[in-house]
This record gives structure tokens, sequence and C-alpha cells, in this order.
């Protein structure tokens, strides 16, 4: 098997930089003096470092130990991920109106302040003032939201437009002043809306007690920045601010298939956005001290709305919760539980008035100037107890199974994926199919040119589950078909955002083969299904589900022409490119790893299966590990929640990976488990497919299982993709 080339520098396994050689990375390092961190010594935090707690283990009890470690947070942010701010900020020497135009029932101003650094730095900014004397509640946006402004001026807002945007960045004369700090461009501009602070407060017009700011996407991260580091701005809306903003870079990874910190400090485009320090915890992201959900407790207890949209491709609905549920827990230290909140919206990265004007309900809620009311609506959250309530007592207790048979293996699997529910045999059909114009905000055809070929028939297919069907034409005889799994990449499902190179199911196709691909519940345009299932579901599981749609769209491709399907409109069926029903092989990444494992176990029907970072056994996965433990599939994720009752005592779960192992074999598996997985544990995944090969050796096929374990990160890129069409051609000659 073909080896996956290392994408870091050759160190011991403890203390590597985690990420590809970058001629100016190794530069800073150099003039910088900059070591690399010894990770090995560094606690790991799988979930986000609790706020109430100092970096050595004290709990904070008062609210004088609160502001000893907001100043702790506030130093590990500036360390680890913003970089340094001046000492003390530059005084405001003299301020001039450029320009001033009334305009309707407002009037316009063009101001310029000049500050006494060296050399004396000038900015130019806008003022929108609504008529009368005031004084007005204040909003601060950025120079390409000035259209926000204007809604905000029609609330009776003075509204302000300061330049700290790609189209009007006026910072650098800010970074020529003070070459001592290493602060990234999002602090910087943030740093810039205090020093326009400066000069508001001195108007009369001005009410610097309703002072709020908002940004979206990038400005969405540098309105969080300034919030927290400046006390002045009361209320605070994070619209779509994703990694390094709303979203931890713990939780935004390549797992996740989003803007990882890896991705951030290495484009172009993005890498001066935050402090180059940051690059060294690719990969290692459970091993900072602090993640950007600081910026929260900093805050708090002052209002803070969390905007994002179900499908927006910069952040995950789940990683937004868990920044949601760590900050809560200050808000309620300091008895304003009530002052955050998110707004879930439909769509993607976009943005509209009704949207905007519902920020001002919440700025004018935070002002007392209104009463909208902004509830409570969680996506994600799992509370287990309320589950057990609810599920049948029955299910709880795993089959006496005394002999390790096959049948007896199966039937301990099938119940760590709860009771299935009754159902049927369903051919694919063209009702339910994915409209094209939710397609196109998914992304569906990302990278598609109408000349090379390439072609997706969607459908819907088991449950109403909506699918797709990639090939390419001209098609010359029945094709080799992949179901491609996605991992958890929540609000993009199997199309994912931040993905490196070609889409995997493109590539496929691309070489030949027909890929199958669908959004599993709870992710992509299945959120809300997610949300409801265990009110409608309660002795399932989420996995189980997932594994039950894997084996439908089996059904689909052994039956194409829906023969086994007695009361189906003959206009409604799917006719499928011809699909070889002996070549059915599952492709998973991630949580997707996982559901290929599950699915080709139970499925005799799937050829082979190819997992990466698929999974950690589940009797060593204990809360201890920098895996998170079992935690994460029953609670974080709720995927098993029949796990919960093993929480503490992992040891007495019925079965493990290498049943699932055990039940592929003899057919081809291939298992790609990184060096440095942090959601695995090494010695746990070697000695589970141990285990395995000895299986494989008694069938005489122990060719057919391939493991390759790279001096690499968990990540799923164009050589992974090489890599699996490599095997795959070598295990069945494609």
């Amino acid at each position: 098997m073909p080896e996956i080339r290392p994408s870091e520098n050759s160190r011991p396994s403890d203390q590597r930089i985690l990420a590809r050689d970058l001629d100016w990375f190794t530069e800073w390092m150099k003039s910088a003096g900059e070591p690399v961190p010894d990770f090995g010594s560094m606690r790991s935090m799988p979930d986000l470092p609790p706020l109430l707690e100092f970096l050595d283990g004290r709990t904070v009890r008062t609210e004088t130990d609160w502001e000893r470690r907001k100043e702790e947070i506030r130093r590990l942010l500036c360390h680890y991920i913003l970089g340094s701010f001046p000492d003390s900020p530059p005084q405001l020497v003299r301020s001039k109106v450029l320009e001033e135009v009334p305009e309707r029932a407002a009037l316009r101003q063009v101001v310029q302040l000049t500050f006494d650094t060296n050399p004396q730095a000038s900015i130019a900014l806008e003022l929108l003032l609504p008529e009368g004397p005031g004084p007005f509640p204040v909003f601060m946006t950025q120079t390409n939201h000035r259209r926000h402004a204007l809604l905000g001026l029609s609330r009776g807002y003075l509204c302000c437009v300061y330049p700290g945007a790609d189209v009007d960045d006026q910072t650098e004369v800010f970074r020529t002043a003070y070459p001592e700090c290493d602060w990234g461009l999002i602090p910087r501009r943030a740093w810039l809306a205090s020093r326009v602070l400066d000069y508001l407060q001195t108007l009369d017009e001005a009410d610097m007690e309703k002072v709020c700011i908002a940004g979206h996407s990038r400005n969405g991260k540098q309105s969080l920045v300034a919030a927290a580091f400046d006390s002045r701005i009361k209320a605070v809306v994070s619209s779509s601010s994703g990694s390094g903003g709303s979203c931890p870079f713990r939780f935004n990874n390549e797992p996740a298939f989003e803007e990882s910190v890896e991705f951030t400090s290495r484009q172009r485009e993005t890498a001066h956005w935050f402090h180059p320090r940051i690059r060294l915890f690719t990969g290692r992201e459970d091993r900072l001290p602090i993640d950007i959900h600081g910026l929260f407790g900093l805050i708090a207890p002052r209002h803070c709305l969390i905007s994002t949209a179900l499908n927006d491709g910069v952040e995950t609905t789940f990683s937004i919760e868990r920044t949601h549920q760590a900050s809560m827990k200050v808000y309620r230290f300091l008895g304003k539980p009530e002052a955050l909140r998110i707004r879930w919206r439909y769509g993607g990265h976009e943005w509209n008035a009704e949207t905007g004007q519902a920020y001002f309900d919440w700025f004018d809620k935070a002002f007392g100037r209104g009463s909208a009311e902004f509830p409570e609506e969680p996506i994600h959250r799992f509370e287990w107890d309320v589950w057990k309530r609810k599920a049948d007592p029955k299910s709880f207790l795993p089959p006496s199974i005394s002999t390790p048979d096959p049948e007896g293996t199966r039937r301990k699997i099938l119940w760590g994926l709860g009771k299935r529910p009754p159902s049927a045999f369903s051919q694919a059909g063209s009702y339910g199919a994915e409209n094209e114009h939710v397609a196109r905000m998914m992304d569906r055809d990302k990278g598609s040119d109408p000349g090379d070929g390439m072609r997706r028939v969607s459908f819907s297919f088991g449950d109403y589950v909506r699918g797709h069907f990639y090939f390419k034409e001209p098609v010359g005889g029945p094709l080799p078909t992949v179901i491609w799994l996605h991992p958890y990449s929540y609000s993009t499902g199997h199309v994912g955002a931040y993905v490196e190179g070609e889409r995997v199911y493109r590539f496929l196709a691309r070489h030949g083969f027909g890929v199958f691909a669908f959004d599993q519940i709870g992710f992509g345009t299945r959120i809300l299904e997610g949300r409801n299932f265990y009110r409608r579901h309660p002795s399932w599981s989420k996995l189980g589900k997932m594994v039950h749609d894997v084996q439908s769209a089996v059904d689909c491709l052994v039956d194409p022409a829906g023969k086994r399907s007695y009361n189906a409109s003959i206009g409604e069926r799917i006719r499928f490119p011809s699909v070889d029903a002996r070549k059915i092989y599952c492709l998973g990444y991630s949580l997707g790893g996982m559901v290929a494992l599950y699915a080709a176990a139970l499925d005799e029907r799937i050829a082979g299966v190819a997992s990466f970072c698929g999974f950690t056994p589940l009797r060593n996965d204990t809360d201890s590990k920098p895996t998170g433990g079992i935690r994460r599939l029953w609670e974080w994720h709720a995927l098993q929640p029949l796990l919960g009752f093993y929480d503490g005592r992992e040891k007495e779960i019925p079965y493990d990976f290498e049943d699932l192992l055990s039940l592929i074999a003899p057919r081809p598996c291939l298992l790609v488990t990184p060096l440095h997985d942090r959601e695995a544990d090494r010695e746990e995944v070697l000695g589970c497919i141990g285990e395995a090969e000895k299986h494989w050796s008694r069938l005489g096929a122990k060719e057919n299982l391939s493991h390759l374990s790279p001096a690499d990160y968990n990540r799923f890129e164009a050589e992974h993709h090489r890599l699996f069409l490599e095997w795959i051609g070598e295990k069945r000659g494609f």
C-alpha cells in the first residue's frame, strides 16, 4: 500500500509542528525565537477550557476571583490567538468635520480623527445622526456594512461607520506606529473601534451608556474582540463570525470540514488575521489553554447575540452551541443569563434586512427600548436524563450472549444502535428530491464545469432522505459505486465548506465511479430533523438511523429499477446509470468512517469499506482521554444514548470495534489511523486492529485488511482521495 507523505516537520512525536512547511512561518519562528510547544506537558482539554476555572485548576468563586480570571483570559487570548495590543492608547489630538450634509431627517458627517502617535495617525469615519437633540444610542459597524447603519438610523441610533474592513482598512498607520505590537489584523481593527469610541464619547449627541456594535463574517470576529476588550460597548451581535469568532478552533476543524487553525493560518487571505503562534496548534487544538470562547467570558454580563444560519459554510451549529454552553456558565454566575442568546436563521452566509432589524430588536432590548423575545432554541443540546425517562427500559439491557459467534456479535451491535422501528424497502424517487435552489445554496455542484461531463441526479430514497448520485458521462458499463459518508460537517453535510481541492465525490466520479451521497441525519439540510429525532424515536439512536440510511442507499443500488416495489408510479422512479450491484463500497471520514464500519458490518451487500479516522475503541475511551471519551457519542453528538449507561465503566460495554471488524471480514477493508489523531487513542487502535488481523488471517484473507498509520493528523484531503483510489484499484482492479 502507498504511504501518505507526512505534512509536517520531523520532530519528537509530542513536539511536532503539525502543519505544512511555509517559508514565512519558518522565518517568523526563527526571527521571533519561537519554541515549539512541549505538547506532552500541556493539559489536553477536548472540550472548551472552563471559563470559571483558573489555569492552575482553582475554581472562580467570587466576583474578585472573576476579575482576576478575566485578566488571565485576556493574557492567554493575546498570547495564543490575538497578539499584543499597545500598552496605552494614543491621545486624540484633533477632530475635523470634513463634510456635513443634511439628508432625509438625518445629518451625515465625514470626520477626520488625528492621534498623537509617532508619526501622527489619521483616519476618516462617517457619522449618521437622526434629527433632534439626542442623546442617541450609538451603533458602530464597519465600512462594508454601511447599510446596516441605515437600518440603525431608521431606529433612532447615532450610527458610526468606521474604516476597519477589507474595502476600507485604515489600521495600517497604527501597525507602523506600534512596531512592538504583534497583533493580528482582526484584533487591530477591533482596537480601531475603541479609538473611534474615544471620539464618540466627546459628542453630546452620543449616549455612551448605550453603545453597541455588530459586524458580519470576519467583521463579526472583530466586533467580538472590540466588545471583549472595551467595556464601553454594552451590547454586541456576532453575525456568522465563524472560526476565531463564535466558533472555537477545537470544533471548527478538519473533521468538521471547516476553517481550521491550519487552513486559516496558511491561506494568503487569512494568515495575518491572528497571531502566527496559533498555527503551532494545528491538530493539537485540545492543548490550547484558552479558545476563542474566552471573548464571550470577557463580554459577560453585557448583552451578546450570536447569529448564525443553519447552513452557513463558515461555522457549524454544533460549535456555536458549545460556545454558548460554556459561556452561559459565566452569564449565570454574574446573574444575567438572559443577556446571552443564539438567533438561528435559515439559509447560508447571506444577510438581509429582517436579520438586521432583529439585531436592533436585540439592542433595543438591551437598552430598555424594546421587549422583543429571543427564546432559547437549542438544536444539539441533549439531556440524557430526559431521554432515559422517555425511552423503553426494555431496550437498556444488552442481549445475554455467552458465545462469540457472528450472530451473537451482530445482536450486540444492533443493541448498541437502539430499537429500530419497522421499515420496508423503497426505491429512489423524484418526489421529495432536493430542489435546485437548495442544491445551489448547499454548493452540491461546487467546482463543476458544464463541459466536463460530470452529472448529478437528485432523488429521495428510504424515509424521504434526499440523495444525490454523481457520475461522469459517457458511462461505459455498470459503474462500481461508492457511498460517501461525511464527517461532523453539521452546516454543510456531504459537501463540506473548507475542503482542500476537489470534493471527493467529484474526484471519484471523474475516475469512473458512481458516487451516492447524502446528508446524514442532523447535518446539512437535515439539521432540524436531527433536533427532533429523540422526541420521535426515543428508543432508537441517531447512529442507528445513519446506518439504516446507508442500507436504504444500498437498496436503491442493488435494485435501481424498483423491481421489488409494487405501488410506486412509473413516472416517479429515478433511472440511475447502470450500477454494478456487486461493487458497492462505503467510504467515510471521521463520523462517516465510523458509520461506514457499522454499515459494512451489518450489510453483506457492501463489497468493501474504507474508514479514515473513523474510530477509537470504546472500552478504553474514558473522559480522561484527549479524545473526550465516549461522552462525545452519547452526549455531545447524541449518537448513541445507550453508551451513557457505561459512563465511568467503559470496560463493560458489550461490544467494541474489533467486533465490527470481525463481521466485515473477509471483505476488503482499509483503515487509515494517523499518528497524531487527537480523537483516537493510538495504542488502543493498534491493539484493536491487531486482533482484527488475526480474524482475517483465520479466514485466509489477511491481505484484504489494509492499515495505514501515517505521521499525520486528522484530516481528509486530495492525497487521501488518491489513496482510496489506489487501494480500491489494488483490491478490485479498477
